[in-house]
């Protein structure tokens, strides 16, 4: 699936095109405050160049979003993550500054839940979401996620919330 749409959103494929809108998503301190961090260019090409592969080798992955307008809103996506030595799948977003605050970040949570319990037919998702990010939590929870654990990752208190098919 390279592409899908929400009411609100266009999702494309993450590829190489991308990299100048993924840089400046990760430039900004404030919409990667819960991402690990900012990320430089380079550490965004790699990031990107490991994206593109996980979409080779698992067949789902990240997409970019853009507004109905055209507008680079974000990213997001579906991916294998190990946490704790376990394989996982997560589902992951970040939005650019500008469209925070309009119901995007639940508008893909839906659309990437859907999509892998139903479409690709994975038994769980997981999300996992920085103590702090009251905002986030709250987008899992109203798709239906149900807190299961507390964790530390990176040196950074986490919540890890699942939901099953």
């Amino acid at each position: 699936m390279n592409r899908f749409s929400t009411d609100n959103l266009n999702a494309e494929r993450l590829n190489e095109s991308h990299l100048d809108d993924l840089v400046a998503l990760h430039l900004d301190p404030e919409a990667s405050r819960y991402l690990g961090g900012v990320r430089s260019a380079e550490a965004t090409e790699k990031y990107l160049v490991a994206n593109m592969a996980h979409w080779d080798q698992y067949g789902f992955g990240l997409w970019t979003l853009r507004t109905k307008d055209g507008a680079f809103a974000g990213r997001a996506g579906i991916r294998h993550i190990l946490v704790n030595d376990v394989d996982e799948i997560e589902i992951a977003y970040a939005f650019v500054r500008g469209v925070w605050g309009r119901g995007f970040a639940s508008e893909i949570a839906t659309a990437l839940t859907r999509i892998g319990l139903s479409q690709l037919e994975l038994p769980s998702l997981i999300g996992i979401v920085y103590v702090a990010n009251g905002a986030s939590r709250r987008v899992l929870e109203k798709s239906n996620y149900l807190l299961e654990r507390s964790a530390n990752r990176h040196g950074e208190d986490v919540v890890i919330y699942r939901i099953r098919r």
